[in-house]
């Protein structure tokens, strides 16, 4: 593949990554992929978890709201600045894309308008950004399973038997149900990422990755409207009334940057502009990775799994498998875990004695690296412990996100170090769940790539190895998010005819970078078979007594809002 055209190396594109917490600008040669200059913007909201900050009302359980003009925020902040840092002209910027977290979803008119922006709205919580890791639509998502199954509908076994609470259509019931009057107001229940694009170009789109792997379009359509009528009849012209819309294939320009945009972003107006994508999805060309077979595990608060394959099949527990939903004619097939990054990060908020603290602020390191350290120095299995990862649900392969975590072993011996990296070996356990999954259902991994945040603690990494039997590639950038939003820039600006041919000159890994430990795997392989045993116990209706403790949680949180009392 080459491209078809050749732009001169003083050409650059801008691709954004709208992570949980903030947002990348990253500015790349078109040539070659080298980077120039970085910005990252802070959201102001953050995650509006406990409560809306508009009006401090306490939040339920498991929500996970944005403000969207954090969005726009970001744009004004860290497009500008990333020039600023690659020292180049803007006008040497031929191409702007970008990604986004999803399932991240929001109401808005036919305008574009998002409803928390409206008049007398900005007190609602419905009428915000539902981030990606909002799970109080478990009941709506059970409802949509429950009935597909009974159904026999042809999509489900396209996500793995199950769809998410996370997804575009468990949160729309959701708002249907509790606020059925500011459902009727949403024109549009559109996903952050194709929100943003408009936001850019003025042109309304959808795009061919969360339309397939959050949207539940498979073959063209959208589920039903007998289907969405049987769940609901008031939820009958969902799809038609709020979803429906061309859908545009990856990499392709889904128009030109408006002179408001381009007044935010400080870029030549009218230049290209890339549809949206999926943080994760974007990161499979920026590694290089993209043939049939390569496993790419995008590390950070959760984790991501996305691979190509020539073939369909049908992988119990997979997100999903969509015809083009990373490269145009391959399936493109995800799974993921729910927690990780944010697994390790609670765990230090809520069970770290103040010494580690003092330790790292004296060595001037972080007390995630402290604890990594003292955790490497005892082998495999010394610690006695097994961890079950599951405090943000489980993605992939239950695909429950009302299940929580546990640690089995714990005596008055166990140290924060060892309990952090057990939480370490649970998340490796949870992506070898998948990977055999995969293997089993006639969708083998050759090869697994690894990104993302993660990379930079080599206890992390050399326990994946271990774990998973196989050595470990790993991208070679930092900002794989916001590289492939780049090499998708370029492909909308015509420098390339397509992705893989962009992701060839463009992208970066280094391979084999950790090998497998054969000690230490034959200890995993023991501790694995223990992690089994308990996933399936406590993830497959042996014991409900997760859901129970959850269940009682709630109606006493409940109680005490009720009562005008803080959680």
């Amino acid at each position: 593949m080459t491209a078809v055209s050749v732009h001169n190396r003083d050409s650059y594109v801008v691709g954004v990554d709208f992570g949980t917490l903030s947002a990348r600008a990253l500015v790349v040669r078109v040539t070659d992929g080298a980077q120039a200059g970085t910005a990252i913007h802070e959201y102001a909201h953050q995650v509006m978890d406990s409560e809306l900050a508009a009006t401090s009302e306490p939040l339920p359980p498991d929500w996970a709201l944005q403000d969207p003009e954090d969005y726009r925020d970001a744009l004004r902040s860290t497009v500008p600045a990333a020039i600023r840092d690659a020292g180049i002209a803007p006008e040497q910027v031929i191409g702007i894309a970008t990604d986004f977290t999803a399932s991240t979803v929001l109401p808005v008119l036919a305008d574009g308008t998002p409803l928390c922006q409206l008049p007398g709205l900005a007190g609602n919580k419905h009428a915000y950004v539902k981030l990606w890791k909002h799970h109080a639509a478990q009941p709506h998502a059970d409802r949509i399973n429950e009935l597909a199954r009974e159904r026999g509908e042809p999509w489900l076994p396209r996500y793995g038997g199950k769809i998410s609470a996370e997804w575009q259509f468990a949160k729309a019931l959701q708002l249907l149900d509790e606020d059925p009057g500011l459902y009727q107001r949403a024109e549009r229940w559109i996903e952050a990422a194709d929100w943003i694009i408009w936001q850019l170009t003025g042109t309304e789109t959808r795009n061919a990755c969360t339309a397939g792997y959050k949207g539940i379009r498979q073959d063209g359509s959208y589920p039903s409207r007998g289907f969405l009528a049987a769940l609901d009849p008031r939820f009958t012209d969902f799809a038609k009334d709020k979803l429906e819309h061309p859908v545009t294939r990856l990499g392709s320009k889904v128009g030109s940057l408006t002179a408001q945009a381009a007044s935010w972003t400080g870029l030549p107006e009218g230049i290209a502009v890339a549809v949206g994508n999926v943080d994760a999805h974007v990161t499979a060309p920026a590694a290089g990775c993209i043939g049939p077979g390569q496993m790419v595990a995008i590390t950070g608060t959760s984790t991501c799994h996305v691979m190509n394959a020539d073939t369909l099949a049908e992988v119990p527990g997979m997100c999903g498998v969509v015809d083009g939903g990373i490269i145009a004619g391959l399936w493109g097939y995800e799974a993921g875990q729910s927690g990780v990054g944010d697994i390790f990060a609670a765990a230090v908020a809520s069970g770290v004695p103040a010494s580690y603290f003092e330790e790292a602020k004296h060595r001037g390191v972080s007390v995630h690296d402290v604890l990594s350290e003292q955790a490497a120095q005892r082998p495999a299995g010394a610690h006695g412990l097994i961890a079950l990862d599951w405090q943000n649900g489980n993605r992939s392969v239950l695909v429950d996100a009302h299940l929580s975590g546990a640690i089995v072993g714990l005596t008055l011996a166990s140290t924060a170090p060892d309990i952090y990296r057990a939480l370490i070996e649970a998340t490796a356990f949870g992506t070898r769940v998948i990977i055999e999954a995969f293997g089993s259902s006639g969708v083998p991994v050759g090869e697994l790539i690894m990104a993302g945040g993660l990379l930079k603690n080599e206890l992390f990494m050399q326990v994946y190895a271990d774990v998973t039997r196989r050595p470990l590639s790993v991208i070679g950038t930092d900002q794989g998010p916001a590289l492939g939003s780049a090499i998708h820039a370029a492909v909308a600006a015509g420098a390339y005819a397509d992705v893989p041919a962009a992701a060839a000159a463009m992208g970066t890994v280094r391979r084999d970078v950790y090998v497998p430990d054969p000690a230490s795997a034959d200890v995993y392989d023991e501790l694995y078979a223990e992690y089994v045993r308990l996933h399936d116990y406590f993830g497959r209706g042996g014991n409900e007594v997760m859901h129970r403790l959850r269940d009682l949680r709630d109606r006493v949180l409940a109680d005490l809002q009720q009562k005008g009392e803080t959680q």
